[in-house]
């Protein structure tokens, strides 16, 4: 069904941003004057319409360089984890103009001749982007100067010193439960409600609450809680309410892949929030690049997080970490094989990356895991069909993630609250229940050893699982303080030894491992397999090589991914430093954790 929509709608769509993380850097007061404006509630609505900012297909990407995902391309974390990181080489972040065009219009709402209601619902709408913001700087620097006004050049709280980390949180949580209060229910397709506003606000009282918890270096354990609660009240207001449910229409293989695949996701009832695409019109389209070929190379830790289907641990099996790829996929979470392109996945849409192929072989000289990302990939010859997919910002899935989350941490979880959240995922795929009764998994508390809770230690497990590859992973670890999991450095397909390999599942090889100083065949004189195709040949070594493929072991091993990881710092590369610049213009901000 296609999306319809009126003029309005269009309006909005126009100015909602599809970048993954960055704030629009738009100036509307320079473009609107102030003593002109803000007189009606058309006035109030084009500005507003012109803060949104909310993921696209980038999410797609954002778990890049964590333990879910591989890149041989520029990533924080990674630049921070394996050079010399200080204030002078990362130094973005420290924006202030978005937060100025909120204020502005909190300041000058209070002119329009519009109801109480209407103006409490926009200047809701802006406290929540002023909270978003503020959890963002939060989240980066952890203590940062706190602005409810619009400043001039002559304020003297242009250098003022940061505010605690507790004070901001406090008034984000303000802004929070006003816009929670007052943001309308009923708003058009695109546009900011009350139920996102409150999806937000779980989230972040998540954080919040998991960070203090676990971040012994705030030294503010003891608030933990209060946050938790939040967390756990917010998220099952919108479960009470009763209007999001788990997508489900009965077909486990295919219900959770087409979230992600969907040209209309606005009668989607698990899609809170969607950023919408019309061909022609809104069109940024599924870049091909998340496939998983280059920069991108999905992780073997992410697949081995995955149960099987009969609901048991992967380490139960013998020799589960020298499963070859086609008895890695076998009897899996139907989630593993509606994320990873699996062994005899038909590739459609044919890219510069890529060859459309019945049974698509992976091409390990171009993908540096040997697995491919098809959560978030477009696989569809059909450009206008790519152009108007949906990408669902905010599914009500993480909503019953948080909530069971905030209950295990609070201690008050249930087999009741299992079966209302988690269990209502696994249905989804036809997966087996999760009890209070389960058996610890030895590799995941091996994860988080500073988590003692069998149950608690599955619902980490489902949460990566359910939002694998969705951009949520790198927070996660933040707030659990679990940043040393990414030193560990990716790895990839699993080969005991050079020859021939089936990797479509067929069982007829596709195929051949040489080893280092082996000689390529020509192309008239490579072999055919049964089905008279030539197999794909490759030369097996280590790093330094000459070679298509680097081994553990050269000849036999895992795939390798990417050179060393790097060194993960704590609790410094928790946190970000102030740009150097900008500590030089304000000598009352300090930097934190040991940053310079």
């Amino acid at each position: 069904m296609k999306k319809v929509f009126n003029i309005s709608i269009l309006m909005v769509l126009a100015l909602v941003s599809s970048c993954n993380d960055d704030f629009l850097e738009r100036l509307p007061e320079t473009e609107i004057v102030a003593d002109n404006f803000f007189n009606t509630e058309e006035d109030l609505s084009i500005y507003i319409n012109g803060l949104y900012s909310f993921p696209g297909f980038g999410m797609y990407y954002a778990d890049e360089a964590t333990d879910n995902s591989a890149t041989t391309g520029n990533r924080e974390i990674k630049t921070i984890m394996t050079t010399e990181a200080n204030s002078n080489t990362i130094t973005s972040g420290w924006d202030w103009n978005y937060l100025r065009n909120i204020n502005l219009f909190l300041e000058n709402s209070p002119k329009a001749d519009v109801s109480e209601e209407i103006r409490n619902h926009y200047d809701g709408v802006a406290r929540f982007f002023r909270a978003q913001f503020y959890m963002g700087k939060i989240k980066r620097y952890s203590n940062v100067p706190w602005y409810d006004t619009v400043l001039t050049t002559d304020s003297e709280d242009l250098y003022k010193a940061s505010d605690s980390r507790d004070f901001v949180i406090e008034k984000i949580f303000e802004d929070y439960q006003f816009a929670i209060d007052h943001v309308l229910e009923d708003q058009p397709q695109g546009a900011v409600n009350k139920w996102l506003v409150l999806a937000y606000a779980s989230r972040n009282a998540l954080f919040e609450g998991t960070y203090r918890k676990y971040h012994d270096e705030l030294s503010l354990a003891g608030t933990a809680n209060t946050y938790l609660q939040m967390a756990s009240n917010f998220s099952k207001q919108i479960m009470d309410s009763g209007n999001f449910s788990i997508y489900n229409t009965g077909n486990p293989n295919s219900d959770y892949y087409t979230l992600f695949s969907s040209e209309d996701l606005t009668s989607n009832p698990e899609v809170i929030f969607t950023n919408i695409n019309i061909a022609n019109v809104k069109d940024s389209g599924a870049w091909s690049g998340v496939f998983g070929n280059y920069e991108m190379s999905p992780a073997r830790d992410l697949v081995e997080s995955y149960l099987m289907a009969d609901g048991t641990y992967l380490s139960d099996q013998p020799n589960y970490e020298t499963l070859t790829f086609v008895e890695e996929f076998t009897d899996r979470d139907p989630r593993l094989s509606q994320t990873y392109a699996f062994p005899g996945w038909e590739l459609i849409y044919v890219t510069n990356y890529s060859s459309g192929a019945a049974n698509y072989v992976q091409q390990l000289n171009k993908n540096f895991t040997g697995y491919h990302q098809i959560k978030g990939f477009t696989n569809s010859l059909d450009q206008d069909f790519r152009n108007d997919v949906d990408v669902p910002v905010f599914r009500y899935a993480e909503v019953l993630l948080t909530h069971a989350e905030a209950e295990a941490e609070l201690g008050s979880v249930s087999q009741s609250i299992l079966d209302a959240t988690i269990n209502e995922l696994r249905g989804r795929v036809g997966m087996p229940t999760l009890t209070m009764s389960v058996a610890s998994d030895p590799v995941q508390a091996a994860r988080y050893p500073n988590v003692s809770n069998p149950v608690l230690l599955e619902i980490r497990r489902e949460r990566r699982v359910e939002l694998a590859l969705e951009g949520r992973r790198l927070e996660d670890l933040n707030r659990w303080k679990a940043g040393k999991l990414m030193e560990k450095e990716p790895r990839g397909l699993y080969f005991p030894g050079l020859g021939k390999y089936d990797l479509t599942g067929d069982g007829i090889e596709d195929i051949v491992l040489l080893g280092a100083s082996d000689v390529v065949p020509n192309p008239e004189d490579r072999e055919t397999n049964s089905l008279d195709v030539t197999l794909i040949y490759y030369r097996a070594g280590t790093i330094g090589e000459d070679v298509d493929v680097y081994l553990t072991n050269g000849s036999s091993g895992y795939v390798i991914a990417t050179p060393e990881r790097g060194t993960f710092e704590e609790p410094k590369d928790y946190y970000r430093p102030i740009p150097a610049t900008e500590v030089t213009l304000n000598p009352n901000l300090e930097q934190v954790f040991g940053w310079d």
